[in-house]
């Protein structure tokens, strides 16, 4: 089975998943970024689909751009501007062909983690 990408985000601060958060998936090499997607989370904190489904993934490098300033703005937890985070970008990378990359976002006003999960 050929792999796949997908993603979540979890707002820590709320103890909720978070709805509503944009985010960019960006292909990468060198100083190149090629957007290749963009979806929005849903109310289980998730996408609808695979952010990189099965019939155009590949290996690679690849950077998630989370646009986590809008959602802290929508659910009043921005606090003063600049906001101390706004787009958080994680860039990783993906080596089997094979394998169900997840890469999901725990969130908070001033803080964040990722990992790769399952």
């Amino acid at each position: 089975m050929p792999g796949y990408l997908t993603t979540h985000v979890l707002d820590t601060a709320r103890g909720l998943p978070a709805e509503g958060v944009t985010i960019a998936l960006y292909r990468v090499s060198g100083n190149s970024h090629q957007k290749i997607a963009e979806t929005v989370t849903n109310a289980d904190g998730r996408t609808d689909s695979p952010i990189l489904a099965q019939d155009t993934f590949r290996t690679g490098t690849y950077e998630l751009v989370f646009f986590a300033g809008d959602y802290l703005r929508a659910t009043g937890q921005a606090g003063a501007h600049p906001l101390f985070l706004d787009q958080i970008p994680i860039r990783f990378g993906m080596s089997d062909a094979e394998a169900h990359y997840h890469v999901p976002l725990l969130l908070s006003p001033y803080g964040y983690s990722t990992y790769r999960g399952s």
